[in-house]
């Protein structure tokens, strides 16, 4: 296990992250119906000893430039030991749910480059750093799941730059996909937010990603 007692584990993302929470920032019974749930039952009751902290501010329809506005508030102001990024979705999907909205939409060159900049500022203060890759529950001759893999190639490439861990969350829907079709895992069928299941996948994975011992307890 790569997390040391009393660290904290900060999640923030979109709306897949933020599923419901308590704000300004949840934590215990406020982190909402989702992954960043999971993760804190998990450790809770696997690594009892750690006393892990696990705070989430994730918020629904959020792209990278909301995450550059409230950087200062929910990321460095928290002076968490991890953090667990993931964004993306939005960046993708606005492209095809709101074409018709005036304000441009977040081009792959803007996204790696705040991603960077975000990156750049809160990575002296860390321990360590989880990047999770965006995702959409379809095959990828679907023209947005397409486009999804390429902001997810960016996410790739900045977790080996900065030496994080990686959790590949849109291969670990195909390999579901192998068993039974990927939107069973959503919530409504949308494609984009996970059921319970699918909000387990991606909680294992970030697990995954920290060395957790499955057996440990």
């Amino acid at each position: 296990m790569k997390l040391n007692r009393n660290d904290k584990l900060l999640l923030i993302g979109d709306s897949v992250t933020d599923a419901g929470r308590s704000h300004p920032v949840g934590y215990g019974n406020g982190l909402g119906n989702g992954y960043p749930a999971l993760v804190d039952a998990l450790l809770r009751t696997g690594y009892p000893e750690l006393n892990t902290l696990v705070l989430n501010t994730g918020i629904g329809g959020d792209t990278v430039r909301h995450l550059k506005k409230r950087w200062q508030r929910d990321v460095l102001d928290l002076k968490p030991d991890w953090l667990s990024i993931m964004i993306g979705i939005n960046d993708v999907w606005r492209q095809f749910d709101t074409p018709e909205e005036i304000e441009p939409f977040v081009t792959l060159e803007e996204y790696e480059a705040t991603l960077r900049e975000l990156l750049d500022a809160v990575q002296p203060g860390l321990k360590g750093l989880i990047l999770m890759t965006p995702y959409y529950m379809s095959g990828q001759e679907d023209p947005m799941r397409s486009r999804m893999d390429r902001y997810g190639a960016v996410v790739k490439r900045l977790a080996g730059d900065y030496g994080a861990e990686l959790v590949d969350t849109q291969a670990a829907f195909d390999r579901m996909g192998h068993y039974r079709i990927q939107s069973s895992l959503s919530n409504g069928w949308d494609h984009v937010h996970p059921n319970t299941a699918g909000h387990m996948l991606i909680a294992r994975g970030l697990l995954n990603a920290l060395d957790f011992e499955w057996d440990n307890k």
